[in-house]
């Protein structure tokens, strides 16, 4: 089963233990895999799971890789919806039986399944991503493939298309839309140094480059004006609603990697402001948001002379808005 099919139906050690019933009905309307609900509690067949639920503590026993049942149990007990799923594939993964009790103590503790067993599939890759790195998202893949459609239609014959991905995290966008539009020039930048060092392997197959530092800040200024596809996956979940979070990405991943600021927007609207310094002519912007945040995030890009349009995917729930530069040449405002 994918990893990140279905990262956003099952959580286990926290405040998202939601029965699967419960799950396939929540709407998804935030980043990250944030739940909306409208109660501070959602009860389970066990009782209702708080944020103020313990964490669980290691298991007095032992697991061997020819005995799932076992693995399951302890999986199910702590909330794992995919238990089954989830058993098979860290019994799979571990060598020994005492490699494989020391993932299931991990994962039933709260430990987001991608860090337990160090990768996540995204776009037919398996990308990696160890502890305290930013989980790639299943519904991020529509940002990746809405990028890689746009950049076909970009390419000239025998011309690498350049490619920019900020906030790149685990760097996952970037090699999914390099690897389909090869040849192509990809650069890629985070803020976090964890994510810098994960996004540097998983791109080196692509001949990525990956710079730490704030969004277009270490990117080489001779990219100005070149970049046909620019990907930023900014993180768009509202500071105050960051508590709503489950507990796999609200204490395992980077805040910096989740909080968008007051309304979700802030570091969206200062990638909208710079783009136009970078992208080449016909050049596209693509950001992931929010159904709700998106006529805002249009009027960000439009308000830097992009021509910004929304695009969506029912099946992964995600929402994309994509600026592109006049293809004239002619000065954009704020540019």
């Amino acid at each position: 089963m994918s990893l990140t099919g279905r990262r956003l139906l099952t959580s286990c050690g926290g405040p998202s233990l939601y029965p699967i019933d419960v799950l396939v009905r929540v709407r998804h309307d935030d980043q990250r895999g944030i739940l909306e609900f409208h109660a501070s509690t959602v009860p389970t067949g066990s009782g209702n799971v708080t944020a103020s639920t313990p964490r669980k503590a290691p298991l007095a026993v032992s697991f061997s890789p020819a005995d799932l049942p076992p693995i399951v149990s302890a999986l199910r007990a702590a909330g794992c919806v995919f238990a089954e799923d989830e058993a098979q594939l860290l019994a799979s993964s571990a060598r020994t039986p005492a490699e494989l009790t020391a993932m299931v103590e991990r994962r039933v503790a709260g430990l987001p399944l991608e860090h337990v067993v160090g990768w996540a599939e995204f776009c037919g890759l398996r990308v990696s991503v160890p502890p305290g790195v930013f989980v790639p998202r299943r519904r991020t893949e529509f940002l990746a493939r809405t990028a890689i459609t746009l950049g076909w239609q970009a390419a000239r014959p025998g011309e690498p298309l350049v490619v920019l991905d900020l906030c790149c995290g685990a760097g996952a966008v970037g090699a999914a839309v390099a690897a389909a539009l090869d040849p192509a020039e990809l650069h890629a930048a985070d803020v976090d140094p964890a994510a810098v060092r994960c996004a540097r392997r998983n791109v080196a197959a692509a001949g990525g480059q990956v710079y730490e530092g704030d969004l277009y800040e270490p990117i080489p200024r001779g990219l100005r004006g070149r970049v046909g596809i620019l990907t930023a996956n900014v993180p768009y979940i509202p500071t105050g609603e960051i508590a709503l979070l489950p507990a796999e990405a609200r204490l395992h991943e980077p805040r910096v990697a989740l909080d968008g600021g007051g309304d979700g927007l802030d570091l969206l609207r200062r990638v909208a402001a710079g783009a136009p310094r970078w992208l080449a002519p016909g050049g596209s912007l693509l950001s992931e948001v929010s159904e709700r945040q998106a006529p805002h995030a249009v009027a960000a890009f439009a308000a830097h002379g992009l021509i910004a349009r929304v695009t969506s995917s029912r099946d992964l729930n995600a929402t994309v808005v994509v600026g592109t530069r006049r293809g004239d040449g002619r000065p954009r405002p704020g540019a």
